[in-house]
């Protein structure tokens, strides 16, 4: 009876353990997919979300500034998104060449759609150290020197419905000198008018050593505009809004909940209350108490793979819940996870896998689409439904993405898109998109009729489409083009599998050839001219591993796929050729600019009236 007592017992306190164990594992986030990025390919061989448009908002452009509002720098990082209004703000931490590097500054552009953005003006501007600055074990003093900007967090809607925007001014006094050491002069704020004008410049927040008496804006509270002092009061009160602020902050800041140095904290709420805290390297905790305190010390996710970059997560309107970050030791691909509950995700899907050329050189400045942000709890919601993202490549140029409201890999229906058919504004619903300033994709009127336009001058990248169609492994494919040109340019076509393997692979060369790719060689489909519509009939079977294509009703051609794949998953179309570089062996800093960086190629532009496809 002793015995069956222990027994019991025992029993009883493993049972105990279990639901105890159970119950901290539902309080984490973490990742229990089984799909996890390949870094060999920028894409990471990640299947794409249906419908993701990236679109960038600006080119850097060191040689032709007029191109670009009369900013010259190249060094753009960081960027921040808000929807108030009814439209975006953007803003984002700038420097000449390289990472903390002075003078920096903090430009902002905005857009009513996300699609078209305004060129970028000063928000925050050169700020001026005080000569004879120093910091403790440093031997450099300040003399003529500007700060550098940096900031973990970009806006706030106060209660009232006012729009601030933030900043910091951090301090480098050498090239090894840290501006987030805690050493800053202080974080600024100002706010954005309903016209679009700023109003003047506070200091929201003060570093030891600097006050009214030494810094060049006045403090917040000196304001007579009360709901603007309100609305600042709202920020220094809300921890959830000043733990963003710990990596600039002092190190014994009263306002700052977790003191330790994890980086770049964002947050999301779950359905009992409780919030969700992430930081870079997918560290993770959770608020009972609306950020005053913290479950347990932020530790890894479970599952989920992530470096020193950002990770983003957040509410969508659809009630579920996603994470995008860059899912590798490199800064690519952008990815995304989903998850019903905010704590299990259990998909791994691309947002972007393109890196286009660093085409200037600089400190720190890391390939790859990275540090991703999208819009914080109460700083509105786009109408469309969608997430909205943004992020920067190569810490050079910044781009936008939309995720649609429902987030799927997959269409179900055979494709009939006619686009002189479709509503308006509806037509790349299901495309997705990967669109530069100069090499823009986009539906436009052509002889009155709408085509998708596929535009490009830009020497150092390309625009890019894909549509989605039912996987399968046999597929009749029927779509036009028609270049506009036939001595210059590339227009490849691919079918790929869902891991963006191509296995076919079509081309409208410069030199006015139509190619495939036949394993090591080209196959000559025939000659294009200017002007000139071609119909593309194609019957893939990836089983036999052969395909016929016709062109303008002629005699099939008869080809086997130059690389095998078990089924069909979407259709590309790209101005470019696909790229390799960076790998995962590329050396990590790049000091050289490249030749004629700024400037623009003769513009190649292609269009599609029509893309359908059937399952076999």
């Amino acid at each position: 009876m002793h015995g069956m007592k222990i027994i019991k017992y025992t029993s009883f306190f493993i049972f105990s353990l279990i639901l105890l164990s159970a119950k901290a594992q539902q309080d984490t986030v973490r990742y229990i997919g089984f799909t996890l990025s390949n870094v060999d390919y920028h894409h990471g061989e990640l299947t794409p979300v249906v419908g993701v448009h990236n679109i960038q908002v600006f080119r850097a452009n060191r040689e032709h500034p007029e191109w670009v509002g009369g900013m010259n720098w190249t060094y753009n990082h960081q960027p921040m998104l808000v929807y108030w209004n009814n439209q975006f703000f953007l803003h984002f931490l700038s420097d000449p060449v390289g990472e903390h590097v002075p003078p920096g500054a903090t430009y902002i552009v905005s857009s009513k759609n996300g699609y078209n953005w305004t060129n970028p003006k000063v928000l925050f501007p050169e700020y001026n150290v005080p000569d004879g600055y120093s910091k403790k074990d440093i031997p450099e003093k300040a003399k003529s020197l500007k700060a550098v900007m940096h900031q973990r967090v970009g806006f706030y809607v106060s209660k009232s419905d006012r729009l601030l925007a933030q900043g910091f001014y951090g301090v480098v006094l050498n090239a090894k000198d840290d501006p987030n050491d805690g050493n800053g002069i202080g974080r600024v704020v100002r706010e954005i008018n309903r016209d679009g004008s700023f109003g003047p410049i506070y200091f929201l927040r003060y570093n030891h050593g600097f006050n009214e008496k030494n810094t060049d804006f006045p403090f917040y509270k000196s304001s007579k505009d009360k709901k603007f002092v309100n609305a600042c009061e709202e920020i220094l009160s809300n921890p959830l809004q000043t733990q963003q602020w710990v990596e600039e902050a002092d190190r014994d800041d009263s306002l700052i909940t977790i003191k330790k140095q994890f980086k770049a904290f964002n947050y999301y709420h779950l359905p009992n209350g409780n919030v969700v805290g992430l930081w870079k390297y997918a560290l993770t905790s959770i608020s009972k108490d609306q950020g005053h305190s913290w479950e347990y010390n932020p530790t890894r996710a479970p599952g989920f793979v992530n470096a020193n970059a950002k990770i983003w997560g957040q509410k969508t309107a659809s009630g579920k819940y996603i994470t995008v970050y860059n899912p590798s030791e490199y800064r690519w691909p952008l990815a995304i996870s989903t998850s019903k509950d905010g704590l299990v995700y259990d998909d791994l899907l691309l947002v972007n896998g393109e890196i286009t050329s660093m085409r200037y050189g600089g400190n720190y400045k890391s390939y790859g689409p990275q540090y991703v942000r999208g819009i914080q709890e109460g700083n509105g919601m786009p109408p469309d439904g969608k997430s909205w993202v943004v992020y920067s490549v190569n810490k050079e140029d910044i781009w936008a993405a939309s995720i649609p409201k429902d987030i799927s890999a997959s269409v179900t229906e055979n494709v009939n898109d006619v686009f002189p058919e479709m509503n308006d504004n509806m037509e790349l619903s299901q495309w997705n998109i990967y669109s530069p300033l100069w090499a823009k994709a986009q539906i436009e009127k052509v002889n009155d009729k709408k085509v998708l336009a596929l535009h490009d001058y830009d020497p150092f990248d390309f625009t890019k489409v894909d549509r989605v169609v039912p996987e399968s492994n046999h597929v009749k494919l029927d779509f036009t083009i028609t270049p506009q040109q036939a001595d210059f340019g590339l227009l490849e076509i691919e079918i790929q599998n869902a891991q963006n393997l191509p296995a076919i692979r079509i081309s409208f060369d410069s030199t006015g050839e139509i190619i495939t790719k036949a394993g090591y060689r080209n196959k000559d489909l025939g000659k294009y001219e200017k002007g000139k519509t071609y119909r593309f009939e194609m019957d893939i079977n990836t089983k036999t591993r052969f395909y016929k294509v016709s062109i303008n009703g002629g005699k099939p051609s008869n080809n086997l796929l130059f690389a095998p794949i078990l089924s069909v998953h979407h259709v590309t179309f790209r101005t470019g050729a696909a790229r390799h570089f960076p790998d995962a062996d590329t050396p990590t800093d790049q000091s050289y600019d490249l030749p004629n960086a700024g400037e623009k190629a003769k513009e190649a532009i292609y269009y599609i009236d029509y893309f359908k496809s059937q399952n076999l």
